[in-house]
């Protein structure tokens, strides 16, 4: 892995590796086996990772002071507050406690707001992971048409924005769950990026012949032929749409994997940057 040389090279020169802490509140299944997932990548890669682990009764104020504590720890580069949060917790003002040069999910709104006037520190992982899968991939993106599905501030947004920038150049049309007549602009897309949270929503009849799909959709749907009782499926029917696809990501297995080296990636690139560098 690139991330893990890059690493390398860095303890090399004579720095302690880079340090991430992760931040799970409660015992959401789904949330503590992605933090998982990442603290084994991290250690795969050389980073420091720990988990902090926090009930669901925890406080906003509580939440807020452990926050407080990781932004003025200098040997912490990377802060990770793994969503969602409970009810009780309000994520935007924990989101904005998060220095933002210690924001390696990229969601602060500075952080945000840079990356949308084409100056990112940090680019939330998924997004990162889509654009090198297609760079890596050999997708044209200049002058593709890029039709986005979801508008959220993690994927959605940021995507939309990357594509159009001056180093991509895509058409963009941003969609989502209001949109009128879905199908009369997936239809158009060359790159077809799913990331609204619904089931196979994406059919063979809404894409045409040699698209680039990406599907971002983790969502379980009853089996009762699993012995867990579920599947994972995507917002594409991969059944229906790979047939007609130049390419296209599985659910799991395509975006995932992509999403935890970039935040990797952000972690390191927050060490190389930060002011008390050692």
């Amino acid at each position: 892995m690139e991330v893990q040389a890059d690493v390398s090279s860095w303890t090399a020169a004579g720095h302690r590796p880079p340090c991430l802490r992760v931040i799970l509140v409660g015992d959401h299944p789904a949330s503590a086996s992605y933090v998982r997932g990442k603290r084994k990548a991290a250690a795969e890669v050389g980073i420091d990772s720990e988990t902090l682990r926090r009930p669901d009764t925890i406080t906003q104020d509580e939440l807020l002071a452990l926050i407080g504590e990781l932004n003025a720890d200098d040997a912490v580069d990377g802060i990770l507050v793994q969503l969602p949060l409970p009810e009780h917790i309000d994520a935007d003002a924990v989101i904005e406690a998060v220095d933002p040069a210690k924001d390696v999910d990229g969601f602060h709104p500075e952080n945000t707001g840079r990356l949308f006037i084409g100056a990112p520190r940090f680019i939330p992982a998924t997004p990162f992971g889509i654009m090198e899968l297609l760079r890596r991939s050999d997708v044209v993106i200049e002058g593709a048409e890029a039709v986005v599905v979801g508008r959220s501030n993690i994927v959605g947004k940021p995507i939309a924005s990357l594509l159009g920038q001056r180093d991509a150049n895509a058409t963009v049309t941003l969609c989502h769950s209001r949109t009128r007549d879905l199908a009369l602009h997936t239809r158009r897309a060359d790159i077809l990026i799913a990331a609204v949270g619904r089931p196979n929503l994406i059919t063979a009849e809404m894409v045409k012949t040699g698209v680039t799909v990406i599907d971002v959709g983790i969502n379980r749907v009853d089996d009762a032929s699993r012995e867990r009782g579920y599947r994972l499926v995507g917002d594409v029917d991969f059944e229906q749409v790979a047939p007609k696809a130049a390419r296209i990501t599985p659910v799991p297995g395509g975006v995932g994997p992509m999403t935890i080296a970039m935040l990797l990636r952000n972690t390191l690139t927050a060490a190389q940057t930060s002011p008390v560098a050692t």
